[in-house]
């Protein structure tokens, strides 16, 4: 691939996630959205032509039903990757893992999303964690919307140097919001059956060294997940040290409730009233005056949109793959740039 070229994006599935990476790819300088395949023949695919994307069909068959159906389509999941530098597979879960196949065979590099396990790709992938161990590999799979939110505070703390150890409690929204009428659960909990919950384990795959234990319980709202995090930190602290590691990271926004930011659905009219596209939350919000410091004990409670936080790290990982930008944090600096990360800080008064 030229250097000094674009680098060819193929978003394979356009669903939740998909359509919001092919949304962000899109604002990208050095990057072009190749195309977009997909299955379904209704009004998502006729969102994707009418964004003036490319459309493809996952086979000839869904070719088929989408030609009859009276969309435009520019060829098969085949021709696409023919078109591209890297795939994002954005698909259900495991059916990304069957995909893998096809892109070895093909020799395109290809990012996975959290839903498959880190042994399909060896590599799992936070942007502010681990982006140089990403570059130039064909393939890495960015972790889930939790595990991400947790790798970014903990890495925080770690990077201050007031992390020991972090046990987390872990409330899940039941399913996507588009899809509560198929599912979810209703005037019930759920616990996730083990403890430590796949969180834990699976923050440690993007760093080892992470002290950290999470337990998870399914709730009946769709909205976003509520983290409550207790750490033991190295020594004591005063609370403005903390919170000066949180604002290190350009990924969290610290919110008060204060501010009448009392909910989750306080929090996502926020992002509504910016102007984010589908009131995306890329960051982690915590809430500052929420938290709580007793000697060495740290106590905090944070917000993590399912569908957007993943976002800005998928984008920073096709930069790592493709090599077209070496350092973190030019990547970090030009993806948080196009999508109007650190708005929120922006709009409370820069705290």
């Amino acid at each position: 691939m030229n250097q000094q070229s674009k680098t060819r994006v193929a978003v394979n599935g356009y669903g939740v996630i998909g359509k919001r990476v092919a949304d962000a790819v899109a604002l990208q300088d050095d990057m072009e959205l190749a195309g977009v395949a997909d299955i379904a023949a209704d009004w998502r695919a006729r969102i994707v032509t009418r964004k003036g994307f490319g459309l493809y069909a996952a086979t000839d068959d869904h070719a088929g039903a989408m030609r009859t159906a009276g969309l435009d389509v520019a060829g098969t999941l085949d021709d696409l990757l023919g078109a591209a530098d890297v795939v994002v597979d954005c698909t259900p879960k495991k059916v990304a893992a069957q995909n893998v196949e096809t892109y070895r065979q093909r020799g395109i590099k290809f990012i996975l999303q959290g839903g498959e396990k880190h042994e399909v790709t060896g590599h799992s992938f936070v942007a502010e964690a681990n982006y140089a161990s990403a570059l130039d590999r064909d393939s890495t799979r960015v972790v889930s919307c939790n595990t991400t939110s947790t790798v970014r505070t903990l890495l925080a703390l770690k990077r201050a140097g007031l992390l020991a150890r972090a046990r987390g409690t872990l409330l899940r929204r039941a399913t996507d919001p588009w899809e509560s009428h198929l599912g979810g659960i209703m005037n019930t909990l759920v616990p996730e059956p083990e403890i430590p919950s796949h969180q834990g384990p699976d923050a440690q795959s993007v760093d080892p060294e992470l002290d950290v234990v999470t337990m998870a319980v399914k709730v009946p709202e769709t909205l976003a997940h509520l983290h409550y995090w207790s750490v033991q930190m190295t020594r004591e602290a005063e609370k403005d040290e903390v919170l000066a590691a949180f604002r290190a990271s350009s990924r969290i926004a610290l919110i008060e409730v204060g501010e009448g930011l009392t909910a989750l659905n306080a929090v996502k009219e926020m992002m509504a009233d910016l102007g984010r596209p589908h009131d995306n939350l890329y960051e982690v919000a915590l809430w500052s005056d929420m938290l709580k410091v007793q000697g060495d004990e740290l106590f905090y409670a944070y917000m993590v949109d399912n569908q957007a936080i993943v976002i800005p790290e998928t984008i920073d990982a096709i930069r790592a793959l493709t090599g077209q930008v070496r350092e973190a944090e030019r990547s970090i600096a030009a993806t948080n740039a196009s999508l109007g990360v650190g708005a929120v800080a922006d709009a409370l008064g820069g705290r």
